[in-house]
């Protein structure tokens, strides 16, 4: 007997049954629609980049200091172009130094990262779209973002790769949807998505453990020694440079994240922005039965005092990102030393 072969389930489709009847929910979903259809020409754009001048030509710096391509910019218009007929009341980019105001009477407002992991456009790498979507208070036009994260409504990344993915949650669990590119339409492949728990993978830059202070360097030092260390068991670690597709192998595969302040002028509070990766990056992951925090404080309870102000983050799953706090507080740092914690302790993992 033939197996009838299930219904896709669409973008649309999943959102128009959340929103229901509810205005409010109705408003938030065609700014979602509306970023969907913008992340789909971007990632035309990036397709056409190396013929049309270059995967990487930089143009100078955003809002951020960090230098700027043509391919942020022209993200960055997509975006804004998109959102004009939406019910959007301001637009706050990576890419702009203030936020854009559209529709002052809207009741939502957006912050974007139109181009996350840029830095990997000369080699064709991973990188993509982070968004967050929040009530608009009636605050002046910046104030609005400075609220706790636990506020968003929504959030989501897509990322460009062999497929491109969109990331969704509207606070009813984290789902992922797949481009079909035959008629540009997302599909969700999965559901409710949870982090796995119990993988022994870790994704730290290590080039810059020499900044880091003591007790983090402790922990990543516990995780490299493996089997013959503390935490008695091998470690796989992961870096791809593009906060996105780190988020979504946590998602999928467990792990976790981790991106500290260090001593360095610049990183000293950290290097990824509250506003518009951390804080939608920490819903998404919360939404999965996950955790973020900035190593000791939860990032949904963070309230940013600037629009591009920067915070450490650590992400992944809830008992992994619990252990690097007790590092932090100075807990784990002494007392996992004690001889009921050491090498052949009873609670090592």
């Amino acid at each position: 007997m033939t197996a009838i072969a299930e219904e896709p389930v669409h973008l649309d489709g999943v959102l128009a049954a959340w929103a229901d009847d509810a205005e409010d929910r109705r408003a938030v979903v065609s700014v979602i629609l509306a970023l969907a259809a913008a992340s789909v020409e971007i990632g035309r754009q990036l397709a056409v980049a190396p013929l049309v001048g270059g995967l990487d030509d930089k143009v100078g710096s955003n809002a951020s200091g960090d230098l700027q391509s043509r391919m942020d910019e022209q993200a960055h218009r997509i975006l804004l172009d998109a959102l004009q007929s939406t019910p959007v009341a301001v637009f706050a980019s990576e890419e702009h130094d203030v936020p854009i105001g559209l529709d002052p009477g809207a009741p939502l407002v957006v912050a974007v990262d139109p181009l996350d992991g840029s830095g990997n456009l000369a080699i064709n790498g991973p990188m993509g779209l982070i968004f967050s979507i929040r009530p608009n208070t009636g605050e002046p036009a910046e104030s609005v973002f400075l609220r706790p994260g636990s506020e968003q409504i929504a959030a989501g990344f897509v990322l460009y790769g062999p497929a491109t993915l969109l990331v969704l949650t509207v606070r009813s669990g984290t789902d992922i949807y797949a481009l079909r590119p035959a008629d540009g339409t997302f599909v969700r492949s999965t559901a409710g998505i949870r982090v796995p728990e119990g993988t022994a993978a870790y994704a730290v830059n290590s080039a810059n453990a020499r900044h880091w202070s003591p007790a983090f360097r402790t922990y990543v030092a516990d995780l490299e020694a493996g089997a013959d260390g503390l935490r008695g068991r091998d470690f796989n670690m992961r870096w791809y440079g593009a906060l996105v597709i780190e988020a979504l192998r946590v998602l999928m595969r467990g792990g976790i994240y981790l991106y500290p302040a260090d001593h360095r002028a610049k990183y000293r509070s950290g290097w990824l922005r509250t506003v518009y990766e951390a804080h939608p990056i920490a819903l998404l992951m919360e939404e999965a039965s996950g955790s973020a925090t900035d190593g000791t404080e939860r990032i949904l309870d963070r309230t940013a005092k600037g629009l591009h102000e920067r915070t450490p983050l650590v992400f992944g799953s809830a008992d992994k990102v619990a252990r690097v706090g007790r590092y932090l507080n100075g807990l784990a740092y002494d007392a996992e030393r004690a001889p009921l914690f050491s090498n052949r302790g009873l609670f090592r993992e």
